[in-house]
């Protein structure tokens, strides 16, 4: 098995060593266009395999889409952050035009791959990947879910007093202020968490969540990354194993949800095919118009891509 990461900064490079340290495939390729970078991060994860005793080979390499050839799974989270003075259209024709080159070289070099997307604004960066790609929706998804899920779930765990590895949730819609968590679907033990903790705490919890990846942010001046790294690794090792495991993943609907042609986190079985399954949750009227909300948010920066590209035709 082999496995591509396109983009060595932080998130990139964690992804790569969780790949490694899991043994989850043969090779991991680590691809960044700065020279020398992923040559470097890719070089030092091997050189801790005698220590953590992995067998995985790292290889990185500078913009060289050959060595990525034959990869089963993909992995992109190039992109710039958002940077002073920059505004959302910026960000998003900056990082979709990266987006679109790198899903081109991919595509080229290992068309059966399935391609996961951690790029931001990630919803519009799916769809980027999606329509520059031409593969089947199943093979393309985003990784958002994952990521706004653990957080919830460490928030609830710290709340508690109990062990993270007991707290089972959903979350869906879009990655942002917009996401929508399902406390009617979060457990912990099997015990439905409405019943552990009080309503207010809760939706504090819920609010934290929402503005997750702003308070690390704040906190260290940049993104996170061992999170978003992992959850990615952990998406890559669900279809390298066909482990059938679900998920909440970000996927163009097709009709699901009565929603068509918007990217939307939503639970799926996720395994070798990538997405096997997408699985529909009977909503309540409060939860349909959160998730409403959501697409409503997402359906914007989409058209916001849609005409920048329309401009630059």
């Amino acid at each position: 098995m082999k496995v591509t990461v396109v983009g060595a900064g932080n998130v990139g490079a964690t992804c790569a060593d969780v790949l490694a340290y899991r043994e989850i495939a043969n090779e991991v390729v680590l691809v960044d266009i700065k020279e020398g970078f992923a040559e470097g991060k890719a070089l030092d994860i091997w050189q801790k395999s005698p220590i953590n005793l992995y067998d995985t080979r790292t290889v990185g390499v500078t913009n060289d889409y050959s060595k990525t050839a034959g990869s089963d799974v993909v992995v992109i989270t190039s992109g710039l952050p958002r940077k002073p003075g920059m505004t959302r259209d910026d960000l998003i024709s900056t990082n979709a035009g990266i987006v679109q080159s790198v899903t081109e070289n991919i595509v080229k070099h290992s068309p059966d791959a399935i391609i996961i997307v951690v790029s931001n604004p990630l919803d519009v960066m799916t769809y980027a990947a999606h329509i520059t790609s031409k593969l089947p929706r199943t093979r393309v998804m985003g990784m958002a879910g994952i990521l706004d899920t653990a957080r919830y779930r460490a928030f609830l765990a710290e709340a508690l007093n109990v062990s993270p590895k007991d707290i089972q949730a959903v979350l869906m819609g879009g990655h942002g202020d917009t996401m929508v968590p399902l406390p009617r679907y979060t457990t912990v033990g099997g015990i439905p968490v409405t019943e552990l903790i009080e309503e207010d705490k809760l939706n504090a919890i819920i609010e934290r969540t929402k503005s997750g990846g702003g308070e690390l942010v704040k906190l260290m001046g940049t993104s996170a990354w061992y999170a978003p790294g992992s959850a990615a690794a952990q998406m890559v090792e669900a279809i390298v194993r066909d482990q059938r495991r679900v998920f909440p993943v970000c996927v163009k609907l097709e009709g699901e949800y009565g929603i068509d042609g918007v990217y939307l986190g939503v639970p799926v079985i996720l395994g070798k095919n990538g997405i096997e399954k997408i699985i529909e949750l009977q909503l309540n009227d409060e939860e349909k118009q959160l998730l409403e909300t959501s697409r409503g948010h997402v359906k914007e920066v989409m058209d916001a891509l849609d005409n920048i590209n329309a401009a630059k035709a």
